[in-house]
């Protein structure tokens, strides 16, 4: 009988951030067979289903020769979980978790996904920049603006732990993300908690004066959405407008791809067919439904065009973006053919990445921005993937350590 760990090793189209918290694992004593039995369980789903039966340059059989003996002299389920962690990272590849028992019923993909207003959300966003974590986006009538929080200020403590601590822990993580992710992650991850909960933050404002604000945490926005073995997703939208030196664009802003922003995408591009530029802003969506990829480039081209291909062990996903020739009402039209433009950074992921990447190759879109997370899926990407190296502009595409 396997330990009752009810372990998932995911290879979905999203990112699971951090699902497996070390501080929240169990310490149980483990039986020596019953280590080595659940090891071997999880070796033997990646041997016989992993997409790259080269296990990307990993020699499969010879690390768990390696690593079976860590297993078996795991002395409880932490130090196990370690060493099959340890595992999975050899692959160096994105969207493979450990999802220990007592998270795994949260997760469970049956389970009811109407948990508004139960999830807490802090109203802001940050990200690390010249070694400083920066308040990136304050939500208009969420918890951080309520508290006084604005755009531009530093974030020097989350909780009493120093952005310092936070910043070296990063650093030394053996994640293959970038040390921008790893902070974005630890600081989202103490920011997280029930609607209700109170969040203590240091800040550095704008006149360089200190300041100790308590965030009470509100319902998280957006329509909640259960997908595969990942956490509620809450989708969100939103677009708007502007006008620069007599010209106009439309800007287009969503967290993830998800079905219930299909209509608004939809109506988005309706609203924007007759303007000087689209900018989709990506920055911060860590991915979801990749076959969204597909329908909304359809909006960007007047002929069929390949933007990549998945390549699975057993089958292949072709990426086409095939024109959409009507609108959200079902009337005829062109595909908008004005200048587009793709805004990215180091917390665009998967869904995203490839998206960006085929309108990039194709040489549709322009990419503005930072270097994107290099978490496209576990699976080969040919085509809009075909290049190594990060999403940024001029150059290609995916990071292929990582796709």
């Amino acid at each position: 009988m396997l330990l009752r760990m009810r372990t998932h090793l995911t290879l979905c189209l999203g990112l699971l951030i951090g699902a497996c918290s070390t501080q929240q694992q169990a310490i149980t004593p483990l039986d020596r067979d019953l280590a080595v039995e659940t090891f071997d369980s999880a070796w033997r789903i990646v041997y016989e289903s992993h997409f790259d039966t080269t296990f990307n340059g990993v020699d499969w059989v010879a690390l768990k020769q390696e690593l079976q003996p860590r297993a078996a002299a795991a002395g409880d389920v932490r130090q196990l979980r370690l060493v099959i962690e340890d595992m999975l990272g050899r692959l160096g590849q994105s969207h493979f978790a450990l999802i220990p028992e007592e998270t795994a019923d949260s997760l469970d993909p049956d389970r009811d996904a109407d948990v508004a207003g139960e999830v807490g959300d802090p109203g802001m966003d940050v990200r690390l920049i010249a070694n400083q974590v920066v308040v990136t986006r304050v939500d208009s009538g969420g918890a951080a603006e309520a508290a006084g929080v604005r755009p531009g200020w530093l974030v020097l403590a989350v909780h009493g732990d120093p952005v310092e601590h936070l910043l070296e822990s990063a650093l030394s993580s053996p994640e293959q993300h970038s040390v921008g992710a790893r902070i974005w992650r630890l600081v989202m991850m103490r920011l997280a908690g029930p609607a209700g909960a109170m969040r203590q933050i240091a800040f550095r404002d704008s006149n360089d004066g200190e300041r100790e604000l308590t965030v009470v945490l509100r319902p998280r926005p957006g329509i909640p959405v259960k997908f595969g073995n990942f956490p509620t997703f809450f989708a969100r939208f939103e677009s708007r407008q502007v006008r620069s030196g007599g010209a106009s664009a439309g800007i287009i802003w969503f967290n993830n791809w998800m079905v219930p922003q299909v209509a608004q995408l939809d109506a988005a591009i309706d609203r924007f067919r007759a303007i000087d530029g689209v900018i989709i802003d990506l920055r911060g969506n860590t991915g979801g439904l990749g076959a969204m990829v597909m329908g909304v480039a359809g909006h960007f081209y007047t002929e069929q065009t390949t933007l990549g291909t998945m390549k699975t062990r057993q089958t292949e996903l072709r990426y086409f973006a095939n024109p959409r020739r009507t609108d959200s009402a079902g009337n005829p039209v062109k595909p908008y053919s004005g200048p587009a433009a793709i805004l990215i950074d180091e917390m665009t992921a998967s869904a995203s990445e490839i998206f960006a990447g085929g309108m990039q190759t194709t040489g549709r879109v322009r990419i503005f921005g930072q270097t994107s997370m290099g978490g496209a899926s576990t699976a080969l990407s040919r085509g809009s993937a075909r290049r190594r190296g990060p999403l940024l502009d001029g150059r290609v595409t995916l990071d292929r350590r990582a796709a």
